[in-house]
């Protein structure tokens, strides 16, 4: 009881050394910037009566002790760029960098200019800084002491800090801007260099008229998203398959994560498993482990194998099956016995005209085919973008129109809508399709729609016989089901479901977060009883390229000798120096020995996307190798990144991709390209038995199957690892947006010049 009063009445004796230091920190600045304001409105409230608004905000920076104090305070704020690059804050660094000196520059001209501290743009600027940044701070230390910054933190702080930039953003950059123009004609400050008066007078004004509204805009979009977050309505009580409860009551992933990579490490190397159990700080320390997972699985085949059923064993015994009642029990047992629901089965064939059973890709506003689907596909290959043994499936398809023919296959879609599942080119060609998505009546609305103008046919579960549905509307109504929390019925309904028939079950439903595990879980858990159960079962995944993946020896050779033309790049040498190692990583690798000869991998995890998602892919990776071993068909191919609406909707990612073809050979792909990619790749591996993804196909190792086949976008042959070539990506972006501006501002610049040395 004394513990807990402690903590009540000291809460920042739970905190961890790191979040003491931020704490201590935000709280020196919190004061600074209060002093400021103090000083500020004292100066207002005085002044303002007898010498009016204009003037006094003029004689605002001569206040006694403000100067220093101002000095002080936003000088401080350079650690915020340490912070985010030694990632004690999340903020991306090239983002604070910018924030953080803006106004540095602005503090520059400041205290070096006296003409720019005596008109009242001065005091405009510093009373608007003053005014965001208490609130500012006073958020960040309720967030780090309360351990949530949307929900805990005071609501009235909560409001002021993502409502007062509509006002304060606005004044505080007419403030600044008048002090740039100031100083740029002070013979103390900007006058005495060409250079720095261009800079203040030119440079940053057109900056400033073309970027504030995007940095306005971010904010109108960040406090968007905070209330909703905030305000969002609690989630209802856990049911299906969940995270366990931890030691506080909560269902965290950090520690399921953790204790599974640990039980897959244990299977074969004791003593790093060791080390997991032990490791804090998981987030930015899962690449290191996984990584080492990796190398381990290349000792034999038996160690791979190894490591993928220890790892999946684990899953299924921590996760929770929560049933209605609110009773709980592992994965592995609701697994064990059967659903004492079932599901009804809708059907409804197309009425298309009969399949072309003509592979076509979509590429650049253009439908490839024949031949000249077949010379792109070359050039894909010959730049590097794609493995050539991918380029051979796809080449096989165009050659052989008969791997096309699927009027007789049966493909099982688990997330049948995903923008990355190929839903749209199977009804295309006339496939049987097994469609399972979720229990809301606009998604069978876009499918049902889209397969009565098809050649194929849809089959969905339902709760309610489809004869008692009077029309279509009423089907969508009650079709769909929830992986969640109907994972037993789900297999139950497919294990029956036309007998005798080969299907070939696809893993494509994508959730973001923790919620990516647990449905991966849930669609492994009904891939693993149909493999088991229907004779003659095949699966189908889609890989991300930022993974850790085997590759072939070629493609290493391939990234080293781009990393050696890169690395003399000016622009390359510049962020390798900014980066301090942290940015444009070498990707190509040592290779590893093992059972079997030299192996060679790639490390594209991208430790944004957070250790959730790794450990989502890896499950998907070790069913895929496991399966294979045990006689099933498996095509696990490594995708490119796609423009997909969940990508892009992050706007960092967004940035980054158009900055990424700078990097040879990486190409971005639309979604239609890489649906229709990705299916002509997995019907070769239905087909041809000469596929990595036939188990008659010796491999040295399981994990050779993600060799193969892989139209990975140029992540395995390029000159850096993916996830260090983030930052550089986005300035190359903001380069190209802002390059005509720039162009305005050399002409701008020119004719300063010309008139300063008199040519008119």
């Amino acid at each position: 009881k004394l513990s807990q009063l402690a903590l009540f009445l000291f809460p920042t004796m739970a905190l961890k050394p790191q979040d003491l230091y931020l704490v201590a920190y935000n709280s020196a600045c919190c004061v600074g910037w209060a002093l400021v304001l103090a000083l500020t409105v004292s100066t207002l409230v005085k002044g303002v009566p007898e010498d009016g608004l204009k003037e006094t905000l003029a004689n605002v920076y001569s206040t006694e002790n403000l100067a220093m104090l101002l000095t002080y305070s936003q000088s401080a704020a350079l650690l915020e760029i340490l912070h985010s690059a030694i990632g004690f804050v999340r903020s991306p660094v090239i983002v604070t960098a910018m924030q953080v000196s803006s106004r540095i520059f602005a503090l520059a001209a400041i205290v070096y200019s006296p003409e720019s501290q005596v008109q009242w743009g001065a005091g405009l600027m510093i009373l608007s800084w003053s005014l965001v940044e208490v609130p500012r701070y006073l958020f960040y230390i309720m967030a780090i002491i309360t351990g949530d910054a949307t929900k805990k933190t005071p609501f009235p702080l909560f409001w002021l800090r993502y409502s007062l930039f509509a006002i304060l953003y606005p004044t505080g950059i007419v403030g600044e801007v008048t002090v740039f123009l100031a100083s740029a004609n002070d013979a103390a400050f900007g006058g005495l260099h060409g250079a720095i008066s261009f800079f203040y007078s030119v440079a940053l004004p057109v900056i400033y008229f073309f970027g504030s509204p995007f940095m306005i805009m971010n904010m109108v979009g960040n406090r968007k998203k905070a209330f909703k977050k905030r305000f969002a309505k609690p989630p209802p009580p856990p049911r299906g398959l969940v995270f366990p409860l931890d030691k506080a009551g909560t269902r965290s992933s950090t520690p399921v994560n953790k204790t599974i990579i640990e039980a897959a490490i244990r299977a074969s190397n004791p003593e790093l498993a060791d080390k997991v159990a032990k490791a804090s700080g998981w987030r930015f320390k899962y690449v290191k482990f996984l990584t080492s997972m990796v190398e381990d699985s290349m000792k034999s085949p038996k160690a791979a194998l190894d490591i993928a059923q220890a790892g999946l064993d684990k899953a299924y015994e921590v996760f929770q099956f929560v049933a209605e009642d609110g009773t709980s029990v592992s994965v592995k047992e609701v697994m064990a016995s059967k659903s004492k629901e079932q599901f009804k089965t809708g059907f409804i064939k197309g009425e298309g005209a009969p399949a072309k059973k003509v592979l076509e890709i979509p590429y650049n506003g253009k439908t490839l085919s024949g031949q000249e689907l077949k010379d792109q596909v070359q050039k894909w290959v010959d730049y590097g973008t794609i493995e050539p043994s991918a380029g051979d499936a796809i080449k096989a398809c165009v050659d052989n129109p008969g791997y096309l023919d699927l009027s007789d296959k049966y493909f099982v879609l688990l997330g049948a809508g995903s923008a990355m599942g190929p839903f749209l080119v199977l009804m295309a060609l006339g496939a049987n399709v097994v469609a399972v998505d979720l229990d809301r009546s606009g998604i069978w609305k876009r499918l049902i729609s889209i397969a009565k103008k098809s050649p194929g046919s849809i089959t969905f579960p339902m709760t309610k016989e489809q004869a008692a549905c009077k029309d279509e509307d009423a089907i969508c109504e009650v079709a769909g089901c929830n992986l969640f929390t109907q994972t037993p019925m789900i297999r139950d309904w497919l294990i029956d479901l036309y007998p005798g028939k080969k299907f070939t079950v696809g893993s494509y439903a994508y959730l973001n977060g923790a919620l990516h595990v647990q449905v991966s879980l849930a669609m492994d858990a009904i891939c693993k009883d149909l493999t088991e159960k229907r004779p003659g079962t095949s699966l189908a995944y889609l890989c991300t390229p930022t993974d850790l993946h085997f590759i072939p020896k070629e493609a290493n050779e391939a990234s080293a000798a781009h990393y050696k033309d890169f690395s003399k790049k000016p622009y390359c040498i510049l962020m390798g120096l900014l980066g301090n190692g942290k940015f444009l990583r070498k990707n190509a690798r040592k290779p590893i020995s093992g059972e079997g000869g030299e192996f060679y991998y790639v490390n594209g995890i991208s430790v944004a996307q957070g250790p959730n998602y790794a450990l989502a892919k890896r499950m998907q990776h070790w069913r895929a190798i496991i399966a294979r071993s045990k006689g099933c068909i498996v095509s696990s191919n490594i995708a490119p990144s796609t423009s997909t609406v969940s990508v892009i909707q992050n706007r960092t990612f967004a940035w980054a991709y158009e900055g990424m073809p700078y990097f040879k050979p990486y190409e971005i792909f639309a979604p239609e390209t890489s649906n229709a990619v990705m299916s002509a790749i997995l019907f070769y591996d239905l087909s041809d038995s000469k596929s990595a993804g036939n188990p008659k196909t010796k491999l040295a190792n399981p994990n050779q199957l993600f060799q193969w086949g892989s139209f990975h976008g140029g992540t395995w042959r390029c000159a850096y690892e993916v996830d260090s070539i983030g930052e550089a990506s986005v300035f190359i972006y903001f380069g190209r947006v802002a390059a005509p501006y720039v162009g305005i501002v050399v002409a701008a610049g020119a004719a300063v010049a010309a008139k300063y040395f008199g040519y008119f």
